[in-house]
This record gives C-alpha cells, sequence and structure tokens, in this order.
C-alpha cells in the first residue's frame, strides 16, 4: 500500500499517459503534484504542457519548463561520444543518456520545493525505470519514488481511458484505439518502439521513420562538410563555431537531408527481455564517424586501442542507467585524459545513408608521411629491423608448432 505524500515532482510530458498519473497522483494519494518538464530537443512545443498542467489543477508556482538541450549536448551527448560509444555494436545510446538529466533536474527541483518524493511514468517493463530510478537513488538516497505502472490497480489501456475520461482529462482520438507504435525523442536520436514494430521479421513501414529520408530518395549530389574538433568535442561545421545544441542539430538536419543514421535494431533489455526498434541519429551517426576519423590521426594506437576495449562496459553503464555510479565517471576520466590531442578537423561525404570520412588534419596529429611512404626509406625507420621483430613475436609460436608437430609425428 502507497502511504499519502503531501508533495511530489513528476516527470510530466503532457501526454496522455502522465497526464493521467498526474491526476491519479492528486486523487488516490492526496498529493500535491509539482511538474516537470524538460526541452531537451524532443520536436514538439512544450509551453502547450503549462496550460494543460493547469488545467489538471497543478498551481503555476508548481510548474517547471526548462530548457536543457545546451546542457544535453554539452555535458551527456559529447561526453559519451568521446568515448565513440555504440551499444550491442549498434546504438547510440539516443534513449539512455537522456535519463540521467531529467532524473538530476528533478532531484534538484524536489530538493529546491520541499518534496517527499518524485514519480516518473516509465513501465515496468523498461529500462527507463531502472534509468530514472537509480538516477534519482544516486543523487538523493532517502528520496522516494513513485512509480505508477508497478503500483497502480489500472490493468489496461481502457480502465486508463476509463479514468481520463472520468476525470475530463483530454484525449486525443488516436489514444481510443490502439496507437500504432511508441516514440520517444530527444535532440540526438527518435526511438519507435511496439504495435507495429513488434514483429522482428516484419519491414518497418516507412512511416515510422521521423527524423530521416529514405536514402533512396537522398539526393544523387553528395554533400561535403567539415568538422572541427577541439579536445575530443566538435566545436564547428564549415569554419562556423556553434553551441552543443546547435552543432548537433545542424548535423542533423543535414543527416535527415541524406537519409542518415537508421536503425533496425533488436536489444538486449537491462531487464532481461529482447525489444525490437527503429532508430535514428542522423546527427550522432556523421559525429560518431568524424570522431573516430579525427581520434585515427591523433590518438596514439595504445590508447586508442584501450578505449575499444573499455567502450562496450562503458555502454552498458549508461543503457544500464548507471550515469551517477562511480566506476562511470573513473572510465569518464581516462576517456577525457585521451582527449587531450584530439583536435583537427575532418572532412565528411554525406551520400544516401552514410557518412564517410574523406580527409582529416590536424596540427597535434602522430601521422608522419616520411614513415608510411613507399618510396626512399626515411623518417629513421630501418626495414631490417623487422626481421628481428618479426622472430620474436614468433618464438612462442614457434615452439608450440615444435611441439604439436612432435605430439603428431609420436616421437
Amino acid at each position: 500500500m502507497i502511504s499519502k505524500r503531501k508533495k511530489v515532482v513528476l516527470a510530466y510530458s503532457g501526454g496522455l499517459d502522465t497526464s493521467i498519473i498526474l491526476k491519479w497522483l492528486q486523487t488516490e494519494l492526496d498529493a500535491e503534484v509539482v511538474t516537470f518538464t524538460a526541452e531537451i530537443g524532443q520536436g514538439e512545443e512544450v509551453e502547450p504542457v503549462r496550460a494543460k498542467a493547469e488545467l489538471l489543477g497543478v498551481k503555476p508556482d508548481n510548474i517547471f519548463i526548462e530548457d536543457l538541450r545546451e546542457e544535453f549536448v554539452r555535458d551527456f551527448v559529447f561526453p559519451m561520444f568521446r568515448a565513440n560509444t555504440v551499444y550491442e555494436g549498434q546504438y547510440l545510446l539516443g534513449t539512455a543518456i537522456a535519463r540521467p538529466l531529467i532524473a538530476k533536474r528533478q532531484i534538484e527541483i524536489a530538493r529546491a520545493v520541499g518534496a517527499d518524493a518524485v514519480c516518473h511514468g516509465a513501465t515496468g517493463k523498461g529500462n527507463d525505470q531502472v534509468r530514472f530510478e537509480l538516477g534519482y537513488y544516486a543523487l538523493q538516497p532517502d528520496i522516494e519514488v513513485i512509480a505508477p505502472w508497478r503500483q497502480w490497480e489500472f490493468t489496461g489501456r481502457e480502465q486508463l481511458i476509463d479514468f481520463a475520461e472520468k476525470h475530463q482529462i483530454p484525449i486525443a482520438k488516436d489514444k481510443r484505439g490502439d496507437a500504432p507504435f511508441s516514440i520517444d525523442a530527444n535532440l540526438l536520436h527518435s526511438s519507435s518502439e511496439g504495435k507495429v514494430l513488434e514483429d522482428p521479421e516484419v519491414e518497418a513501414p516507412e512511416y515510422v521513420y521521423q527524423r530521416t529520408i529514405s536514402p533512396e530518395d537522398a539526393p544523387d549530389q553528395a554533400t561535403m562538410i567539415t568538422i572541427d574538433f577541439e579536445r575530443g568535442d566538435p566545436a564547428a561545421i564549415d569554419g562556423v563555431t556553434l553551441s552543443p545544441a546547435a552543432l548537433l542539430a545542424r548535423l542533423n538536419a543535414l543527416g535527415h537531408d541524406h537519409g542518415i543514421g537508421r536503425l533496425d535494431l533488436v536489444e538486449s533489455r537491462f531487464v532481461g527481455m529482447k525489444s525490437r526498434g527503429v532508430y535514428e541519429t542522423p546527427g550522432g551517426t556523421i559525429l560518431l564517424a568524424a570522431h573516430r576519423g579525427i581520434e585515427s590521426i591523433t590518438l596514439d594506437g595504445g590508447a586508442m586501442h584501450l578505449k575499444d576495449e573499455l567502450m562496450p562496459r562503458y555502454a552498458s553503464l549508461i543503457y544500464n542507467g548507471l550515469w551517477f555510479a562511480p566506476e562511470r565517471a573513473m572510465l569518464q576520466a581516462l576517456i577525457d585524459t585521451s582527449q587531450e590531442h584530439v583536435s583537427g578537423r575532418v572532412t565528411m561525404k554525406l551520400y544516401k545513408g552514410n557518412a564517410t570520412v574523406v580527409g582529416r588534419e590536424s596540427p597535434q596529429s602522430l601521422y608522419n608521411q616520411d614513415l608510411v611512404t613507399f618510396e626512399a626509406d626515411s623518417g629513421g625507420y630501418d626495414q631490417r629491423d623487422a626481421d628481428g621483430f618479426i622472430r620474436l613475436n614468433a618464438l612462442r609460436l614457434r615452439i608450440a608448432a615444435a611441439r604439436d608437430l612432435r605430439l603428431k609425428s609420436g616421437k
């Protein structure tokens, strides 16, 4: 049984589900609700959320709507991309990376208004419930968390609709039936899951895609751009310095126009099940390729290989909601140290779903043309030194091969 609480900070999108949650908190828990809506580039106007919250009885002083796009990209997306982070070889973690920021701001608001609890609208089957709550507890260990989907008595969509109609909560017409799929979006990506996407054998219909045109419909002419990096972070496009959010938005527009960043993925959820999603990360896909391009000439091979070994662990920490865990902070410190000399310019070719590195330059480059040239030896490398190098590295292989031949011959 959930005890009654005086004040609750709700992560509020303004959609039907969180509006039902808002009214449920008021009617079932007798709670004073504080709503928090984050503008993180989801592609919809957030100000109408204010009017809807007021319509549902939230006091004006208890409505928080904040533009967090710059903080989102600067403090969460860019640090993640310094590690070239990819989950299960494909997913650029667009949903996962937004959750710690929302959780962080919710806790800050809860402290400011003296709230007793925080509340989210994530279901009991997905990853987001874990991500939100691990964030809450990492930042405020004694906070009380309300997770309605795990706690209320509703068992189906019809009961939710009945509750909404009873309490005069506006219902969009398409919400009276089954939505074809659910969408989550922010400045980094959009994700679509459920309903028409639940059968992994069936190709996703074109109307599922929100942020990219089909590669088949993309222009027949490639677009060439340059991206400037400073200590591992992108700073300018085509020589024009942009803020983090503006830069990612520009890359998104370019990626959209060339059909870049589509992903149809079956992934392993943290809660144990497999799920199929269609993700679009146009700007992030370009950025990942460009970052690896500038690292290829500025980052020492040993450091690069160590980063690649650690990256899957780092990706899992983010995917599983452990952004605020000490091991993630430790890995971030290592990653950030590696980026000290990762500065320079990458030239990208954007064409029909592809983002290809075609040039890279840096005043801190480790690339030495004198060493790699096929022309006369120069630069201090003596090819004869390779003889001993190879023989030493082959020693253990030769010993093992000699043993195996001896055993095979019976001697």
